[in-house]
């Protein structure tokens, strides 16, 4: 199986093509731009009912996904997330984890575990929400944010994130979720809890935000007014 990332950063979409028959990728719902007419498509509940509503309910993904198979050499499958924004491809290798914040999941190969983490109370107010998806195992993963994917090496000194920018992280950092400076700078600086990364390890974020945005149209929404 061979990928590559087309039309970085701002409109990503991934080519995938299978060297062999039987190869497959897991792909969320919604997510096929294009494919082969002969690639056999899936759709599941991966890990049955149970497993399916906990990752749509606790990790923001679709209780539907398709896994996409190839029935003869060179066949092409397009994927692309749903937001308009960045696409970016790891390739595990069975010894690291990776954590992705909700919704960032795209596809990944079927080897590659997904599972919802627990992420305490600091998730709640991170913007992260309750839980992470939890990817392991081996072979490609792919995820996306809104704006460009930028990854950091995050060395022994740590590194700070506005909450509102993690995309994902790999298993060797953890983070605590704070504040830039006293309470005049939480609620009057416009920067509110950002997370604090100590560890070693990947961490990727986004250059823009959903949330940002909103703000910025907010003031030129049309306004109704009543008679």
């Amino acid at each position: 199986m061979r990928y590559e990332i087309l039309d970085k950063p701002d409109f990503g979409m991934a080519k995938i093509t299978f060297d062999q028959p039987g190869e497959s990728m897991l792909v969320e719902s919604s997510a096929m731009v294009a494919k082969h007419s002969a690639i056999d498509m899936q759709t599941q509940m991966k890990g049955g009912i149970l497993g399916a509503a906990k990752r749509k309910l606790l990790g923001g993904e679709s209780i539907f996904q398709n896994t996409y198979t190839a029935t003869a050499p060179g066949q092409e499958l397009y994927i692309a997330p749903g937001a308009e924004g960045d696409l970016e491809t790891l390739e595990l290798n069975g010894q690291q984890e990776v954590f992705l914040n909700s919704g960032a999941f795209v596809a990944s190969a079927p080897s590659v575990q997904l599972d919802t983490q627990w992420g305490g109370a600091k998730g709640f107010f991170s913007g992260t929400g309750f839980f992470l998806l939890r990817c392991a195992g081996h072979g490609p993963l792919m995820f996306a944010s809104y704006g460009a994917v930028h990854a950091v090496d995050v060395g022994p000194q740590g590194y700070i994130c506005d909450t509102d920018h993690v995309v994902g992280f790999t298993g060797g950092l953890q983070y605590e979720v704070t504040k830039v400076g006293g309470l005049k700078s939480l609620f009057f600086s416009g920067e509110g809890l950002v997370c604090r990364f100590h560890g070693q390890g990947r961490l990727w974020i986004s250059t823009r935000n959903a949330g940002a945005l909103a703000s910025f149209v907010h003031p030129f929404r049309r306004v109704s007014s009543s008679n």
